[in-house]
């Protein structure tokens, strides 16, 4: 008999979130892998700061070395969150892997990948050198990480017609995990 293996760590050595503030944003970097394990940690960490008045943030993932969809979600959210206020997020040193999957689903759109105007360039290494890792405050229970991934692939899907076509499936199999009561869009 087999039996699910609860996941009690979400960032890790290996797949970390650091932070800080500086200059009128925050900055997020992700190292690892960007998946359903760590975007809870990287929803908290934004949401955090948010709450300190934080519009601007700058995600980091020069040494993310993948994303899956509930990451990209994330993101798609927290972005989708803060333009109703007159924030935004942008994006660090994607990669060309990371830059790629954020282009495939039509994120650059949404997203401000490397722009050139930023006013972080030239300072990215005094930065990343002040960053302290994001401690997350609890694992989530089985049921908030289905809504975790509920809701970023919600989030996702309504960023354009191909991703809600995209993301149909696992939206209707993941609202299966999700009481109805807490399906609706709290936006």
């Amino acid at each position: 008999m087999f039996r699910r293996r609860e996941t009690k760590e979400y960032v890790n050595e290996q797949n970390a979130i650091l932070w800080g503030t500086f200059d009128g944003f925050t900055w997020i970097r992700c190292e690892g892998k960007g998946s359903f394990l760590q975007s809870p940690a990287l929803k908290d960490c934004a949401q955090s700061a948010e709450k300190d008045g934080q519009k601007h943030f700058v995600i980091d993932l020069e040494a993310c070395t993948g994303m899956d969809s509930t990451f990209m979600g994330t993101l798609a959210g927290l972005s989708t969150r803060l333009r109703r206020t007159g924030g935004g997020v942008q994006i660090a040193t994607p990669g060309a892997k990371n830059r790629q999957s954020l282009e495939d689903l039509g994120l650059d759109h949404l997203l401000e990948i490397e722009p050139l105007g930023a006013g972080w360039r030239g300072k990215v290494d005094e930065i990343r050198s002040s960053l302290k890792p994001y401690a997350p405050k609890a694992a989530q229970a089985m049921g908030e990480r289905a809504r975790h991934v509920f809701d970023a692939h919600r989030d996702l899907a309504s960023t354009s017609q191909a991703n809600a076509e995209r993301f149909r499936n696992v939206l209707d199999v993941l609202k299966k995990q999700v009481p109805p009561d807490s399906q609706a869009d709290p936006k």
